[in-house]
């Protein structure tokens, strides 16, 4: 994308007609600029390093407990936390995590 020197706006490309070159104007003011030379740019992406929803190994430690039945260790109670991760029209889903010290299960109720 180039844009106009004089007024910013995006410049448009004209194509070559009647011996004229390839030339971009600009649709608001009398900017053109001919186009001499192949338009190559090449930009490298960097990706963006990517943060865990629940990061660290204490995270679930600090969330709301709830009476549920582990189904690993049959506990009485859970960490939780809920997430919206599907449509806005579909209900939360939830995020467990057993008290019970010896077991640790992680599951989610959809």
């Amino acid at each position: 994308m180039e844009f106009c020197p004089m007024c910013g706006n995006l410049l448009q490309i004209e194509p070559a007609a009647s011996g004229r070159r390839l030339r971009f104007f600009c649709p608001t003011c009398p900017y053109v600029c001919p186009v001499t030379n192949k338009i190559v740019k090449k930009q490298h992406l960097a990706k963006k390093e990517l943060e865990t929803i629940f990061s660290g190994a204490d995270a679930m430690k600090f969330a709301p407990k709830t009476a549920t039945t582990c189904p690993r260790c049959h506990n009485g109670e859970a960490f939780f936390r809920q997430m919206q991760i599907r449509s806005a029209d579909e209900p939360m889903t939830t995020f467990y995590k057993c008290c019970n010290d010896n077991c640790q299960h992680e599951w989610r109720d959809d």
